[in-house]
């Protein structure tokens, strides 16, 4: 018996050089990539239906079939061969023989290579050790692989060619196949989440006049018809909001937001975010919504509610925990105590002896949102709410009635990292004038992720925006904890890498 895989050792470019001899016997011969075989039947639904079916059954009544996918492995017996085909739902096994096909068909299939994407025509039939097979009546290459797949037993397992390839990590990992097919599952449960509780679902622009709706730098753009900057869109918050004052009181947009930062395992400079809004609620309906959010989403897509993140149980039926910045450090840091994280010079010091970088010109809350952020976000697995952000950080939330210094803004942390991001909206246009006056004035003073002045955003608050509460949710950091991936490349079908 021959089982064809490509040989360990053997070189890529001879494997190449000998598949190219094929495909120019193939092109002398005619068509080499016909496109009129039609396929009618998937793997995993064949299997799915008549894999309890017994033998005799499928003989007594033939079940006739179309498939077409990839060949990943191959055997051939003399007379008689056996392939695995691949498609996007799953494989199944054909046999194909002289006398079912053809000598001449058979004879060809022989020389077919692992990769070669073939249509087969058949009938199933159950193999003696009780596999589900198609027994092969047409057998046609419809397109020739002209590169070798990664030897099966080691696969691919060069983590930078992963990414590089995503192609070819989808051929030959079935737990990438899984994990994107997931990934598109968790986007679709959300979005039936905010449908069933009357959002309306929009699209905003990806090219802007003036980047708002977060503290990031952008993307920098030319249009030259109308011959203007533009900037790709950091976040599509400014525009979601302009439709709430136009009267669409509940929105959301799953949408790609770009930003000229640092790539990490948590950031690629572009990626999806959910943002949504909800007129006459406040920020604690968000942190009501969102945990439901998650909750349906872990049912919908995995049928639990508890998930596994590298190692660790999440069970996300639980009530989620509320820290505010200073609460939180203390928790995790008893040594840092009130004394210190109330004094500005002492926050300083701490930071420098910390070795972590700060804005000069940051108040006590700013530094304490960066000694957080670099000394507790992570050790945050639980899912938490942080709480009460203070003002001079936070330019689009609404302040508290009760404490103008801090606004009615949280961020939720789950296994160390921001997955969300909400507050209760501004909606007085000269309090957010102010805020981007002083934005204005930040990014004069050297800062690049300072807001701009977006006047008619200003202009539209005028008109008058009802009380409202909106959120953020980063769709990539969600997949990564739903899927437990380590790094955001994981779940990015293309990820931004150095060029090879």
């Amino acid at each position: 018996m021959d089982e064809q895989q490509p040989p360990l050792q053997q070189d890529t470019n001879q494997i190449i050089e000998e598949r190219r001899a094929k495909l120019s016997a193939l092109r002398a011969k005619g068509i080499a990539y016909p496109n009129d075989f039609r396929r009618q039947d998937f793997a995993a639904d064949l299997v799915a239906k008549h894999e309890k079916t017994d033998r005799a059954a499928l003989e007594a009544s033939p079940v006739p079939v179309k498939v077409a996918g990839r060949i990943m492995l191959k055997r051939v017996m003399g007379k008689a061969s056996f392939a695995t085909l691949q498609d996007m739902s799953g494989r199944i096994q054909i046999f194909v023989t002289d006398s079912d096909s053809g000598k001449a068909a058979h004879e060809a299939f022989k020389h077919y290579d692992i990769g070669d994407i073939i249509g087969v025509g058949g009938v199933l039939f159950k193999t003696k050790t009780g596999e589900l097979t198609v027994r092969a009546r047409e057998v046609r290459l419809l397109a020739k692989s002209l590169r070798p797949l990664p030897e099966k037993f080691h696969g691919l397992t060069d983590q930078e060619l992963k990414y590089r390839q995503r192609y070819l990590d989808l051929i030959v990992n079935e737990d990438a196949r899984l994990k994107f097919a997931q990934r598109s599952l968790i986007i679709q449960a959300i979005r039936d989440f905010l449908l069933k509780e009357r959002f309306l679902e929009v699209e905003t622009p990806m090219m802007q006049p003036i980047p708002g709706g977060a503290a990031a730098r952008p993307f920098v753009t030319h249009h030259n018809a109308l011959d203007m900057q533009l900037y790709l869109r950091i976040a599509p918050e400014l525009y979601l909001k302009r439709l709430v004052v136009g009267g669409f009181e509940k929105v959301f947009e799953i949408n790609r937001n770009f930003r000229n930062e640092g790539i990490s395992t948590r950031h690629n400079p572009e990626f999806t975010m959910l943002e949504f809004y909800a007129a006459y609620t406040d920020h604690e309906y968000m942190m009501a919504v969102i945990p439901q959010m998650m909750l349906f989403t872990a049912r919908a897509v995995f049928g639990t509610s508890k998930i596994v993140y590298q190692g660790r149980e999440i069970d996300l039926e639980k009530p989620y925990q509320r820290l505010s910045i200073p609460a939180a450090i203390k928790k995790y840091h008893p040594e840092y105590d009130d004394a210190l994280l109330g004094d500005r010079q002492a926050l300083v010091s701490k930071l420098e002896q910390l070795r972590v970088a700060y804005k000069a010109g940051d108040g006590i809350g700013g530094l304490q949102l960066t000694l957080f952020e670099n000394t507790t976000e992570s050790m945050l697995f639980e899912p938490t709410f942080i709480v009460d952000y203070p003002a001079e950080v936070s330019p689009l939330a609404r302040r508290s009635d009760k404490h103008p210094d801090i606004t009615e803004r949280f961020e939720l942390y789950i296994a160390g990292r921001e997955i969300a991001n909400g507050f209760s909206e501004l909606n007085d246009p000269d309090d957010q004038a102010e805020r981007f006056r002083e934005q204005v004035s930040q990014k004069e003073a050297g800062d690049a992720e300072a807001m701009h002045y977006d006047a008619d955003y200003i202009r539209a608050l005028e008109y008058g925006m009802p009380p409202a509460s909106g959120a953020g949710i980063g769709i990539d950091r969600l997949v990564m904890l739903f899927t437990d991936s380590p790094s955001i490349r994981d779940v990015i079908l293309f990820p931004h890498l150095r060029p090879e």
